[in-house]
């Protein structure tokens, strides 16, 4: 025989224990996730399992109930990359002159790149031996790529050498190797990849120009 609750009565503890279960999960797994972002964000590029544990107060096999392996962690991490930074390389004004629209471009990128560097650089570290931030990277070259093309159309018609060369000028590897390798700051590194970028969009339609004149 059903059980009838009376109005205004409270409900059963073990009708809330589902509900408390779920709470406690999503807290442990978002405790997971900040802890890993703290350790990478403190210069910890490469953190075990159980550092991740450790600093979030929670144990071991809790972080591989939330999580397959660490491939599962660092899919979790992009999602939220993805969430924070992309905004940053938001639309370019169509109807700014192409050299200004790459100007805004390169800034937009250097905020970005600045932002998500420990990040990126901690899952370059791990991307050899893991398929999905392979296949997450190769996502993201692709993403900037068509970014680019979309705010400079101009560009389809640079060939692929130009097309390339601009790509390169204006990539996080580019970046990386300023700020961190040649000890740049921020302000240089934005001039240099600056430079460097419209000395490929000049030479690109220069040379476009010579051919139409040929």
């Amino acid at each position: 025989m059903a059980v009838v609750q009376k109005a205004g009565s409270a409900p059963s503890r073990g009708s809330d224990e589902p509900d408390g279960r779920r709470r406690r999960s999503v807290k442990s797994r978002e405790a997971i996730l900040d802890a890993l972002f703290r350790l990478i964000e403190a210069g910890d590029l490469r953190p075990s399992a159980q550092r991740v544990a450790d600093e979030a107060g929670v144990g071991i096999r809790s972080v591989f109930r939330h999580f397959d392996d660490m491939d599962g962690l660092y899919a979790e991490m992009n999602v939220r990359l993805r969430e924070r930074f992309l905004p940053m390389l938001g639309p370019v004004d169509p109807d700014l002159p192409l050299e200004e629209r790459l100007k805004e471009i390169v800034a937009c990128r250097c905020r970005c790149f600045e932002g998500m560097a420990p990040f990126k650089r901690a899952s370059n570290l791990f991307r050899p031996s893991s398929e999905f931030l392979t296949a997450e990277h190769n996502q993201t070259v692709l993403d900037l790529r068509e970014r680019m093309i979309g705010a400079l159309p101009e560009v389809r018609d640079f060939g692929a050498a130009g097309l390339a060369a601009l790509e390169l000028a204006i990539s996080f590897e580019a970046w990386d190797r300023l700020r961190a390798e040649q000890g740049l700051g921020t302000r240089q590194t934005r001039s240099v990849m600056e430079f460097m970028a419209m000395s490929v969009l000049r030479a690109a339609l220069a040379g476009k120009q010579k051919g139409a004149g040929g």
